[in-house]
């Protein structure tokens, strides 16, 4: 069985609470919540079509 990797674990929550933290600092300058969730969104596929079924 492999051992847990605490060092990576440890890493990820500082990499979660400084993004956190930056977006906090963010909206209190005034930025809008849109502009961060723009930066942060992953490209849209257009190549795929859009069915019935998708929304």
């Amino acid at each position: 069985m492999a051992k847990p990797n605490y060092a990576f674990d440890k890493r990820q929550k500082e990499i979660a609470k400084k993004k956190k933290k930056e977006e906090k600092r963010l909206l209190k300058a005034g930025v809008g919540e849109n502009t961060i969730e723009d930066a942060e969104s992953p490209p849209v596929n257009e190549d795929k079509p859009l069915t019935e079924g998708d929304s």
